[in-house]
């Protein structure tokens, strides 16, 4: 009787998606090419909002459940067993069903905008949110909000591939998505508008504005009408901002910039160490979500996103927060609580690196937020108990730390500000955020040119940045336009041959290459122009002996940038292309200054 329900209910829901596929295939035909796409934008919006109030509503309602075993067991045994869990189940997951591969970061939307023309797997649809809901609602340390605009962008990439829209439309749509995420995350349609555009979009048009504000505000409308308030992150009280404050906040920002190099660098040290574990994928998960059950042990407030203690930091009582903890008989000591929170500021990298770099998924939004609002209390607080300001507002600290880190980790201001402006309710903290957030990201800007979930593709130029230009040769596939039809010659051939290759083609390079099909080195017409023509030396001279090695070499996977630099550092026209250590063939800068003309007159035309 179970399989016949089963399969009932599989029939019924296909039955729904066909017909919402020929409703929409049937708008398309009637609609104009523009009112399609505000259509689908809000198809994208629901799709994704959805995702979102099953993703927070699960981790909200494990978060409830754990704290209830803590206060029974009085200590917190539960939030370290629950990541653990967590963690496996998610190397379990990702092995078992997802070909033993997820993608992580929002750095992979960045990718498929600049590299795969906005297409993005099938598979994203549905990996992020099992894997992150078990790695993060089990109490991982990490964010779902990364998964969360994965998952919109694969949604919005996937539909307009389903409807054969153009490259433009579809990478609208993918922003679309992830504005919508964010959106319905914080119920914040106007930081999920400046999300998309600031951080997906680096180059965007006023025509993209409207279908990324549709779905926005379709993403929040739906939380807003389906997701509980408690789950959200949501700030009620009255902040008002004080102008004899502002040396503070600017004190507040120079530390949030910091800070945010400090997180970000030693996020990728502890990535970096366990992705030496490639043998083993279950003793690396093993290992690194022990490690973070003990750090969750003594600092339960690292389980999970902390959406939880953020609100508690900035209620009248934030010495709650040692509630449950080893620390929970020196709740009066304010100067234990302020320990703690620092450390915990500390902590909270090695925690989502631990988290991440052993298998689990998530992502570094949440935890931006997290170290934010830990680092504005613990400004605040220090600032009260050395006796410097009695009145300094330690809430509107907390709320606005947030901004601050969030600005220096994503180098992202503008949706910093209006995020957290959006979640407290108002824009009273107006004047304090952009404070913050500006100083921040300076700071931040001069330690790491790139956000910290970029750096590493944008140091290979596999994403775009602000740079136009860089963007525009970054798009550019160089391997259609290798010449891999080349005339070559190997030592043994006689001088006599080489020039008889050289009348018959007009190559001005021939490649020497041994049985292996391995680059031993050139043979360029220009050097050897005077032997050609003097038929003695053409007798008696070896191919070895005009033979010199290629100034540089370009191989298959480098980007756009290494290879116009190998051609301006060498001042050559021509240059040989490996691949897998053997020639591949010879690209010519002319057709690469071509193509990027080419695609110039393309972005002026749209």
């Amino acid at each position: 009787m179970p399989n016949r329900t089963s399969v009932s209910v599989q029939l019924f829901l296909r039955r729904i998606a066909r017909r919402l596929e020929s409703v929409f295939f049937l708008a398309k035909t009637i609609l104009s090419e523009r009112n399609f796409i505000y259509l689908s934008a809000v198809a994208v919006a629901i799709s994704c909002a959805l995702a979102v109030i099953i993703l927070k509503s699960f981790a909200h309602n494990v978060f409830k459940f754990a704290n209830y075993a803590n206060g029974y067991l009085h200590l917190p045994y539960a939030n370290s067993t629950f990541p653990i869990i967590g963690i496996l189940l998610t190397v379990f997951v990702v092995r078992r069903f997802l070909d033993g591969s997820i993608e992580k970061g929002s750095s992979r939307i960045l990718y498929a905008v600049a590299k795969k023309g906005g297409i993005m797997p099938k598979k994203q649809m549905y990996a992020q949110i099992i894997t992150s809901s078990l790695t993060v609602g089990l109490g991982g340390s990490a964010g779902l909000e990364s998964p969360i605009t994965i998952t919109g962008a694969a949604f919005g990439s996937n539909y307009a591939q389903k409807y054969k829209l153009s490259q433009k439309d579809r990478i609208l749509l993918l922003a679309c998505g992830v504005a919508a995420g964010i959106g319905a995350a914080f119920n914040a349609p106007i930081a999920g508008v400046l999300f998309a555009i600031e951080v997906v979009l680096t180059d965007v048009s006023i025509s993209a504005f409207i279908p990324i504000i549709i779905s926005a505000a379709t993403g929040a409308l739906v939380s807003e009408v389906l997701l509980s308030q408690e789950v959200l992150l949501s700030f009620k009280q009255n902040l008002t901002f004080n102008f004899h404050n502002t040396p503070y906040y600017i004190l507040l920002g120079i530390l949030a910039g910091l800070v945010s190099v400090y997180h970000a660098r030693n996020f990728r040290k502890v990535e970096h160490f366990f992705s030496r574990f490639k043998n083993n994928t279950y003793k690396k998960a093993l290992f690194g979500a022990s490690i973070l059950a003990v750090l969750i042990f003594f600092f339960p407030t690292l389980f999970g996103e902390g959406y939880e203690s953020i609100k508690t930091l900035s209620s009248p009582n934030p010495e709650v927060l040692l509630d449950n903890t080893l620390l929970e008989n020196y709740e009066s000591k304010q100067w234990v609580l302020l320990a703690f929170v620092g450390i915990v500021v500390l902590l909270k990298s090695f925690a989502t690196g631990l988290t991440l770099g052993s298998g689990g998924n998530g992502g570094n939004f949440a935890p931006s937020l997290f170290v934010g609002s830990y680092l504005g209390f613990f400004v605040a607080k220090s600032i009260h108990l050395l006796g410097l300001s009695n009145t300094l507002p330690i809430a509107n600290f907390t709320i606005v730390g947030m901004a601050g880190i969030l600005s220096g980790l994503f180098h992202a201001p503008l949706t910093a500000i209006f995020l957290i402006g959006e979640i407290t309710g108002g824009y009273d903290l107006m004047v304090p955020l952009m404070i913050v957030s500006s100083i921040s990201y300076a700071v931040s800007k001069q330690f790491e040119n790139h956000s910290m979930d970029v750096k590493a593709l944008a140091d290979k130029g596999e994403v775009f940045t602000s740079d136009k230009d860089k963007n525009i040769l970054q798009s550019i596939d160089f391997l259609p336009l290798v010449d891999t039809e080349v005339k070559t010659i190997s030592l043994e051939k006689t001088l006599e041959q080489l020039v008889e290759y050289l009348s018959t083609s007009n190559q001005a390079v021939i490649p020497v290459l041994d049985e292996r099909n391995k680059l031993l080195g050139i043979v360029d017409f220009e050097v050897i122009r005077p032997i050609v023509f003097n038929p003695f030396r053409i007798k008696f001279t070896e191919v070895k002996e005009i033979m010199s090695q290629p100034k540089e070499i370009i191989n298959h996977d480098d980007g756009m940038e290494t290879i116009m630099e190998k051609f301006e550092t060498t001042n050559e026209t021509l240059l040989t292309v490996t691949k897998n250590g053997k020639f591949f063939g010879l690209i010519s800068k002319v057709d690469i200054l071509e193509a990027y003309r080419d695609k110039l007159k393309e972005m002026i035309i749209e």
